[in-house]
């Protein structure tokens, strides 16, 4: 009866507020105690001091209560008495007391040991040139010492304990997370989580692929080995609900991993690089959900940073289309080489504006120069030129949308041909040390009248380039890569937006595949072709594997928390006007040759005279201006012999 009843109390006691409310008053207590010695580092001092003299306590009492070489009380007394000093002196010097104890770490020891040593030393010498023998002082000494630094320890090891537990208690209950592997960054992730107040996670363990790691305990916390043991049970034991990868490498190397812990119901998250210290001296480290492009990267590409940064310090650059998706992201990664001035070249005001007020926050130091206008007018391009003298230039403003330039074929030319001509003969006129072309995979092979536009631009710009005499420095170069992840109006955004509104997805056909690269990752690679690149060359960029657009619509449903054909239908609606099956990086013509670089190759294409490139685009442009929309793509058809081009509907072959 007796113990029922005090089981009842204790169980009332739990379930009250009072140890809710007690904990709320220690944890105030030992927050203010906190403060109080982190302005005051003489608290820290005087309880190392009394540590110190309770280690002394049971010293001498193991010394009297012993026959071994028992001391006086007198002498006992003055034994700690000069202990006490020398510790004084010791604590001071090496300034044991000024580290925080709710943040010591395995490095502070050091210091305290020493002190203690020093001051044991010291006391020892003292003793003896008393008299006191040589047995009976080592004794004493050693064994002072010895409680001395481990009380010390185990003192800092409870404030630590004890400050993390009641920290975490005021950001709710954590999320229990696992960590993909025991590397560097993996054990930096876990002792930075695990010791931080503001996480919402706390590390139960780690998961790896490493075999020798099995069964061991890394941090105290123990070790999975993905290949042999049952994953079920470790989630289970240990409650988790996240898993956490220290890399987008070790994300793009996990993919079926991944796909079975969603599968699980776990959250995935990955940890970029730390992001750098606020103005608060904070150090951010933000995680994120995994990703569609985290998925479907590749290794990160490394840059001659050295290189595009001797091409580009103090150089006036001009990029056009500057607004638009690669010519943004080329924007702000120049910027960080301190050019002289950075030219802003673009027709969308508002996208422009908000560019530059981008721009202006966070490269304070960088010339920005916005510049309204179409690169389809010589006498602004020329302005342009003539007033701020560009040394390189990167020609990024193009139409890109295939199907709705096959609605505005003439549009397509002017801008994509005409606006081409007009910056790079602008470029030649003004003596530019680098003009760089933008082009794209669909210039190969064309089926559309963005490809076949941006082919005849390929051709008009190489053409320049032959004519040039051999005693110029000036380069004219092309660059050519196929679809970016991300980039305005893409298959990635369009697929997020029915996602959201609950579908259908919709996919033109099961078996049509695209090459894909992240926007860093294709301007990285437009920076260092120029940084290199020969005059009159076409440089290619290795995109890896094409990829099939209904897996990667599948992908993003996933990704999204969904089930593919259940919660979200995948339907496909047949390929649009002027888009193929799978788009071509070189034709067979075309030989690609290694470079300096891995993920840039030179293509070896058909050379063209100037003169007769210049007949051809006079016509097609002329046909354009005319809105001859029949005539102009009959043209391309003519022209590029490779182009397929599309039977135009009736009520689009006049001539307005």
């Amino acid at each position: 009866m007796f113990i029922e009843s005090f089981h009842y109390f204790c169980w009332t006691i739990t379930r009250s507020n009072y140890v809710e409310k007690f904990t709320i008053l220690f944890r105030d207590f030992f927050n203010r105690l906190m403060k109080k010695s982190l302005n005051n580092r003489a608290i820290v001092l005087v309880l190392d001091l009394c540590i110190c003299a309770i280690g002394f306590f049971f010293a001498a009492s193991i010394q009297r209560y012993t026959s071994i070489w028992p001391l006086p009380p007198s002498n006992r007394l003055m034994i700690g008495l000069f202990f006490l000093a020398t510790c004084l002196l010791s604590f001071s010097i090496f300034k044991s007391f000024r580290g925080l104890i709710r943040h010591s770490n395995i490095r502070e020891i050091w210091r305290i040991f020493v002190s203690l040593l020093l001051a044991g030393t010291l006391t020892f010498i003292v003793l003896r040139v008393n008299g006191i023998p040589k047995g009976p002082s080592t004794f004493m000494v050693l064994n002072t010492l010895l409680f001395c630094f481990f009380l010390i320890l185990a003192f800092r090891l409870f404030i630590v304990f004890l400050y993390n537990r009641l920290r975490s208690t005021m950001y709710g209950k954590r999320k229990r997370t696992i960590i993909f592997g025991i590397g560097p960054h993996s054990l930096a992730l876990a002792n930075w989580i695990n010791r931080s107040s503001h996480s919402i996670h706390i590390v139960q363990g780690f998961i790896t692929r490493d075999k020798n790691a099995r069964k061991t305990r890394i941090q105290d916390l123990p070790v999975y080995y993905l290949n042999g043991d049952n994953l079920d049970w470790f989630l289970s034991k240990y409650e988790v609900t996240t898993i956490l990868f220290p890399s987008y490498q070790s994300v793009r190397n996990e993919q079926a991993f991944i796909a079975t812990c969603m599968d699980m119901g776990l959250s995935v998250l990955v940890s970029p690089p730390l992001e750098g210290i606020d103005t608060s001296g904070t150090t951010r480290l933000q995680m994120k959900p995994i990703q569609l492009e985290d998925l479907l990267g590749r290794e990160e590409i490394r840059i001659d940073m050295d290189r595009i940064a001797k091409q580009s310090y103090g150089k006036t650059i001009l990029i056009t289309g500057a607004a638009g998706s690669i010519g943004s992201e080329l924007v702000r990664q120049l910027a960080h080489f301190k050019p002289k001035m950075l030219l802003l070249f673009d027709m969308a005001e508002t996208p422009l504006h908000n560019l530059q007020l981008e721009m202006e926050k966070n490269f304070p130091d960088v010339s920005i120069k916005p510049i309204i206008g179409d690169v389809r007018s010589e006498a602004r391009i020329d302005g342009v030129f003539k007033f701020y003298k560009p040394e390189i230039v990167y020609h990024a403003a193009a139409y890109k949308h295939v199907p709705m330039m096959e609605d505005n074929p003439c549009e397509a030319v002017l801008v994509n041909l005409l606006g081409t001509r007009r910056v790079c003969d602008a470029a030649v006129r003004h003596g530019v040390d680098t003009f760089v072309f933008i082009s794209t995979d669909k210039a190969v092979k064309p089926a559309s009248v963005v490809g076949a536009s941006k082919r005849l631009a390929e051709w008009y710009v190489q053409s320049v380039a032959n004519k040039m005499t051999d005693n110029t420095t000036a380069r004219i170069l092309i660059t050519r890569f196929g679809n970016v992840l991300g980039s305005s109006g893409s298959v990635i955004a369009r697929f997020r937006k029915q996602i959201e509104d609950g579908g259908p997805v919709t996919v033109a056909h099961p078996d049509v595949q695209r090459y894909f690269m992240t926007i860093p990752e294709a301007t990285r690679l437009v920076m260092e072709s120029a940084s290199f690149g020969q005059n009159g060359k076409v440089y290619v960029f290795d995109m890896g594997k094409p990829i099939r657009i209904v897996e990667l619509a599948r992908k993003m449903i996933e990704l999204a928390g969904y089930t593919p054909d259940k919660d979200i239908a995948l339907t496909f609606t047949g390929l649009r006007s002027g888009e193929k099956m799978i788009e071509d990086q070189t034709d067979e013509k075309e030989e690609s040759k290694a470079t300096k670089h891995d993920y840039i190759k030179v293509a070896t294409v058909n050379q063209h005279d100037y003169v007769d490139v210049v007949a051809m685009i006079d016509q097609v442009i002329a046909l354009s201006e005319q809105v001859n929309i029949e005539g102009t793509i009959s043209l391309l058809g003519q022209l590029i012999p490779d182009f397929n081009p599309p039977i135009v509907p009736q009520n689009q072959t006049m001539t307005v």
